[in-house]
């Protein structure tokens, strides 16, 4: 195993060897021409007439574009609805900053481009790492919900957390996924009570792109982003299409059935609708053990969407409601008939939210206000031992976004207020809280030619555990115009839930004994990432770096070493620390075929009676390859990820008797997934296969033959569960009429 201060050693003298080459870059930004404001527009094309070379404005209208090594050369902008325009750039203009405004078509009743943007690309334009995850990636897989969303992303881990419940948690950078927010376009979400279940309450046709960010994330968007951020963006309604269908069925009973549409009821409104539901009937038990090896149930979801677009105000609100229920445990347990030990969850979800922007007649001056309200609970039970979570949530951003003298100087001002009343209970221990938190910040940007960094800082107030400043630094320099470096850092915090975030932990005979103290877990995180665009053999090929270290100042621990007989919650104070290497290459060898490889190396390690020891269940290395191929008539597409899982550290678990020791350590072990899909008018249809290597974990409940006893474990959980699994499906789509 490489040392990871050597592994530092290598990667530096790799980021030299990347820059040998050194070339430029030009960058810009598209606006509409328009006499009120200016308002950026989102995948106009910019190419250079010689070279072919192209790129897309994102949705900041900014773009960063290579240029060739003969110049001058002319570069032509166009957009969907826009008259075209054309540059001539010369050797002069590298590295030089362009504002380009396109003037809307008028004359022409139909304007139609083609763009075909890569699924899956580390944002160029974006100080911060951000990894794209678009809807031709989701597509790859069945993609049935969020937790399932990440098949073919080698950043993003999903794990089991029990052999019962069929609860799944991610982990980022190998750490538990508490510690990563999660937003919904900029909103906070899948917090608290969700944490737990929530990943499989968002179905992945609702989901237009993810958006990974590692390290820690903006201040503007709070200050739990410990470990990363992820960021989901639904389809928006004049965007979506005007209908869609999914239906999805598998040979393990699990069926599902999806259908939104959107509307443009006129130049400045627009709604969407999106309905989700599904429903796993089959009573399924592969190993014999006599426990389901998945749950049954039935999750119903809706989301009602309204955007509003004025010249000089934007709107959007909406509601998110859904219930989940999930029965698992011995087959002969059932609602109806409660026969031998059983597992219930029942999750009833409801939110609304509002967000409101205001702009000046000074171009990038605006005013926003987020607004989001929440009510959730959740209830059951691992056998006889209950729980129950009761949660309102009220949260409000105000962002005043300016710049300072030019669009190379911007600068965000801002306030948020966060009220929480939530109410935790798992067996004897009951938790009460409520809190108050407000909070100002303030971040700079500043965009040069080559270099762009991000500083921010922001002030909470926990009005019960104190105040807490946070400091985030992110830059980005452009070694070449196709080699970019970023660094990052900064502090990050959050108010463990201890009963709710652990609850799976309930699927054995072990007691939990409370911390002592109920303190704020503090955590620092640094980190750097090199990208790299190449050309191999004449295609486009790239390969990203990235080395993160994430240290607790303290953190509440999970220790299952301890005792037998008990499950004991901790607080150490700099003593517990994650950290992260991952490299990744894409390539494409054919224009229709799509390769990537990835390898990540993890070094998670907390304090246990004195030991560092590796924290459990968390690989310590991780093999990715994911092949993409379409034909060249667009009317089939192929898709296979396998990834290689490396051994993991096991809880020291010892029986009551003392004498019968478990392993130490889990097998490594491999997974592959595969699907094609038929692209017939307005109508896919796909076949898929997962775990096709029929790998599963032995034995995963340890005695299950006395599920009442003192020794009945289901969460020493480490691989998959059940065989190779098939599935079938069929969507159908109809675009809006503009």
């Amino acid at each position: 195993m490489i040392p990871f201060v050597d592994m530092k050693i290598i990667i530096l003298t790799v980021f030299i060897g990347l820059t040998f080459h050194s070339m430029a870059q030009i960058k810009g930004v598209v606006f509409r021409q328009d006499s009120t404001k200016n308002t950026p527009i989102e995948n106009a094309k910019i190419k250079c007439s010689k070279s072919k070379a192209g790129v897309f404005s994102n949705k900041e209208g900014r773009f960063e574009l290579v240029l060739p090594k003969e110049l001058p050369d002319t570069l032509i902008v166009s957009a969907m609805g826009f008259l075209s325009d054309s540059i001539v750039v010369t050797k002069n203009d590298r590295f030089v900053s362009l504002t380009i405004f396109l003037i809307p078509v008028s004359t022409k009743s139909e304007v139609v481009y083609e763009l075909r943007k890569k699924s899956h690309q580390i944002s160029k334009m974006k100080t911060l790492h951000v990894e794209d995850i678009g809807a031709g990636e989701l597509r790859k897989a069945a993609c049935c919900n969020l937790s399932e969303s990440f098949e073919t992303n080698a950043s993003v881990d999903v794990n089991i957390t029990d052999a019962v419940s069929g609860a799944k948690k991610i982990q980022l950078m190998g750490v538990d996924g508490v510690y990563t927010q999660i937003q919904m376009e900029n909103i906070p979400y899948l917090r608290g009570l969700e944490s737990s279940f929530g990943l499989q309450s968002i179905p992945g046709t609702w989901i237009e792109s993810i958006q990974i960010t590692k390290g820690t994330g903006n201040v503007v968007n709070g200050y739990e982003s410990m470990a990363g951020l992820v960021n989901l963006e639904i389809k928006k309604p004049s965007e979506m299409e005007r209908f869609y269908f999914n239906a999805y069925q598998n040979r393990f009973g699990r069926s599902e059935l999806n259908m939104n549409s959107g509307v443009q009821i006129n130049k400045k409104w627009s709604v969407g609708i999106l309905g989700h539901a599904s429903s796993m009937f089959g009573n399924i038990d592969q190993n014999g053990d006599g426990f389901r090896d998945i749950p049954m149930g039935d999750n119903l979801a809706l989301m009602n969407r309204w955007s509003f677009q004025g010249k000089k105000m934007e709107a959007q609100f909406g509601f998110n409601a859904y219930q989940d229920r999930k029965t698992g445990g011995q087959t002969t347990f059932f609602r109806a008939t409660p026969i031998g030990y059983g597992v219930i969850m029942n999750a009833s979800h409801a939110d609304v939210y509002a967000k409101t922007g205001f702009f000046s007649k000074k171009p990038m001056r605006s005013f926003g206000i987020v607004y989001h309200f929440k009510y959730h609970t959740l209830n059951g039970a691992f056998g006889i031992r209950d729980f129950y979570g009761e949660e309102k949530r009220a949260y409000v951003n105000a962002i005043y976004d300016d710049i300072i003298g030019t669009s190379d100087h911007k600068i965000k001002l801002g306030a948020s207020f966060l009220g929480l009343q939530i109410h935790q209970r798992a067996e004897l221990l009951n938790q009460k809280r409520t809190e108050f938190v407000p909070g100002v910040f303030v971040e700079y940007t500043y965009t040069g030619s080559r270099i762009s960094a991000v500083l921010g800082a922001r002030y909470d107030q926990h009005l019960t555990y104190g105040g807490q400043f946070s400091p985030r630094l992110h830059a980005k320099y452009a070694l070449t115009q196709r080699t970019d470096l970023r660094i990052t850092g900064g502090k990050g915090w959050r108010v463990p839930n201890y009963l709710i975030d652990n609850v799976s932990l309930l699927a054995n005979s072990k007691t939990w004994i409370a911390p002592s103290e109920l303190k704020p877990e503090i955590s620092w995180n640094i980190g750097s990432s090199i990208v790299k665009d190449l050309d191999l053999f004449k295609r486009p090929s790239s390969i990203s770096i990235d080395i993160y270290r994430t240290w607790f100042q303290h953190q509440l621990v999970v220790d299952r070493d301890a005792q037998f007989s008990a499950i004991v919650f901790k607080n150490i104070e700099q003593a517990s620390f994650s950290n992260s290497f991952q490299v990744e290459w894409s390539m494409n060898p054919l224009k229709s075929l799509e390769i990537r490889f990835a390898y990540k190396h993890l070094d998670v390690k907390a304090l246990y009676d004195g030991v560092m020891r590796p924290q459990v269940m968390i690989p310590k290395n991780r093999g990715f390859i994911n092949i993409a191929y379409r034909t060249r008539n667009k009317r089939w597409e192929i898709d296979a990820t396998c990834t290689v899982f490396g051994a993991s550290r096991l809880p020291l678990d010892v029986l009551d008797s003392g004498i019968e020791e478990h392993d130490s350590k889990s097998q490594a072990y491999p997974m592959l997934n595969a699907q094609i899909t038929h692209i017939y008018k307005k109508w896919n249809f796909y076949l898929g296969g997962e775990n096709l290597t029929n790998f599963k974990q032995v034995n995963p409940i340890i005695e299950p033959e006395n599920p009442f006893g003192t020794n009945f474990d289901a969460n020493r959980v480490w691989g998959p569960i059940m065989g190779w699994n098939v599935y079938l499906g069929v969507r159908y789509s109809m675009k809006q009429k503009k």
